[in-house]
């Protein structure tokens, strides 16, 4: 199954529209994704510019260090870390939050004001 297909069924299992984050868009990877800690979160504001509104990182604790987040294209994000690449195509105003056996998505309403 393609990521697409993949994408499009997470978002009618949690029932979000579907918001396609184009391979050419960038994403907020936290430098501690590569680093195999769990959880794996993900929020998603609303597309503005050239990125796709999402910021992913690993572990319990959100940094607001302004180095905590680089940008990423899209495409490498689904190549290097294929585990969120379902998760990509939730509306804005969505979190996720993953580990080896367990996955949560939900809405958070003010995540689209931002």
């Amino acid at each position: 199954m393609g990521y697409k297909t993949e994408q499009m069924a997470i978002c009618e299992k949690y029932g979000s529209a579907y918001y396609e984050s184009l391979p050419f868009l960038k994403i907020g990877i936290a430098k501690n994704l590569k680093d195999g800690i769990w959880p794996i979160n993900g929020l998603r504001h609303p597309l503005e510019g050239d990125t796709t509104g999402w910021y992913i990182w690993a572990g319990e604790n959100f940094s607001s260090d302004p180095d905590f987040f680089e940008p990423v294209h899209v495409i490498h994000v689904i190549e290097s870390f294929p585990i969120i690449a379902k998760y990509l195509g939730l509306a804005p105003g969505t979190r996720f939050l993953i580990t080896e056996n367990y996955e949560d998505v939900w809405e958070d309403p003010p995540l689209r004001l931002i």
